[in-house]
């Protein structure tokens, strides 16, 4: 996602949610935040407000209402460091389960409740970063952690991102390696979430028309 000349976001999940709020007739203003920032101003009571692609989970539906889905990623892989050695045949599962493993993830960010929850049962060793997705390849490709979770989409962009990548036949760039061990899971589901302020009726108004599936 990354915004349009005239500031509304495009990309897999910015265009749709565009064309949602346009279709409705719903006036908004666009602005760019880090995550923890939407998170806080969809939270504020105060402060009607939106945040576009996030997933749904029970923890996000005590302070949030979403709409129906604006995009569906295609299956989750590893961004991992290119030393990283993935043994072979090995299942997600057994990587998060190994002590001598080190994930890193987002702050305040859901990987689907599949991945999620394999996490929190898991043993590796969990690096949180409240830092810029820049910033997040930087501590993989420097080694500072194994690997971190990308969409299908999000991998590839980000190989194609780095200086020398040699593109997505063999997933190697940079210090950057695409891994898919077994058992990873299928995308989750996007949604438009927004605040409790947020009427129903705007909810509503955006379900008519979102034209995902």
């Amino acid at each position: 996602m990354s915004p349009g000349s005239d500031g509304a976001p495009t990309g897999l999940t910015g265009t749709p949610a565009a064309n949602a709020f346009r279709d409705a007739g719903i006036a908004v203003t666009w602005m760019m935040a880090p995550t923890n920032r939407q998170l806080a101003m969809v939270k504020d009571p105060q402060q009607p407000s939106c945040a576009v692609g996030w997933f749904r989970n029970a923890e996000r539906e005590r302070f949030a209402r979403f709409t129906k889905p604006i995009y569906r990623d295609k299956n989750w892989i590893l961004l991992a460091n290119a030393g990283y050695t993935m043994p072979e045949g090995a299942t997600l599962e057994q990587l998060l389960q190994n002590p001598e493993t080190r994930i890193l993830v987002k702050e305040n960010y859901s990987y689907g409740p599949d991945i999620d929850a394999m996490i929190v049962r898991g043993k590796a060793t969990v690096a949180v970063s409240a830092g810029s997705t820049d910033q997040l390849l930087q501590s993989v490709s420097g080694g500072a952690v194994d690997f971190m979770f990308v969409s299908e989409e999000e991998g590839q962009y980000a190989m194609s991102r780095r200086p020398g990548a040699s593109g997505p036949q063999n997933g190697r760039g940079a210090g950057l390696r695409l891994l898919r061990p077994k058992g990873l899971p299928h995308g989750a589901e996007r949604h438009i979430m927004c605040g409790k302020s947020v009427p129903d009726s705007v909810i509503e108004r955006l379900n008519k028309a979102i034209t995902f599936r």
